[in-house]
């Protein structure tokens, strides 16, 4: 991972799992022969005994699934809320701009599953995690089943178990108190969506 001052350190594994379940769109990318391939990715993180695992699809075309042989090392990152922070909102100077975030990334050694029954159990717990509140949320079985099995081949299924975890969440610890809750303030009055989760993320993570 990228450098991590210790004070942005998130090591705490059930604070970063939290983070992986609710920030769930991951960037996967493997290296191949000719560069980095890339692919992002509604995933499940899911807990087997002691190890966590990484479980997602994509379609059959993208050819990146062909990487994942259980041999080849990928790296999946986990973006959380992050935004411009002027230096103007702070009570200590001088005092340049930053951006703050929260980024969680996951190492491993993903295998694909080309296995129907997989996806098929990988699509429904997806869709009952974005479905499941909605008042008449869809289900796979409104499909007329020739067609459902039809999309279903032209997925593939993968599974990463988790090799090494970390954590950065750079929410302004280096600074004192009053301005960590000054940058909250700032952040409040933005008015943007981002902005008001980046607060909210820093209220809960940032020791205000």
């Amino acid at each position: 991972m990228t450098y991590i001052p210790q004070h942005f350190r998130m090591a705490d594994e059930r604070e970063l799992q939290e983070f992986m379940r609710t920030y769930d769109f991951a960037t996967v990318v493997s290296s191949s022969p000719d560069g980095l391939v890339t692919s992002h990715l509604p995933v499940l993180v899911r807990s087997s005994g002691a190890t966590l695992v990484v479980v997602g699809h994509m379609a059959r075309a993208n050819h990146h699934w062909r990487l994942m042989d259980g041999a080849t090392p990928a790296l999946a990152v986990f973006h959380g809320p992050h935004g411009y922070v002027s230096p103007t909102w702070y009570e200590t100077a001088p005092a340049v701009p930053t951006w703050n975030y929260g980024v969680v990334h996951a190492h491993g050694l993903p295998t694909a599953n080309e296995d129907e029954a997989f996806v098929r159990g990988v699509l429904d717990e997806l869709v009952r995690r974005y479905e499941g509140q909605r008042p008449n949320g869809w289900r796979p079985e409104s499909l007329p089943a020739d067609f459902y099995g039809r999309m279903l081949r032209r997925i593939v299924g993968f599974e990463m178990p988790v090799t090494r975890l970390e954590g950065k969440f750079k929410l302004g610890q280096n600074r004192s108190i009053e301005d960590r809750r000054r940058t909250i303030a700032g952040l409040e009055k933005e008015g943007s969506a981002e902005a008001a989760r980046l607060a909210e993320f820093m209220r809960r993570r940032a020791g205000v």
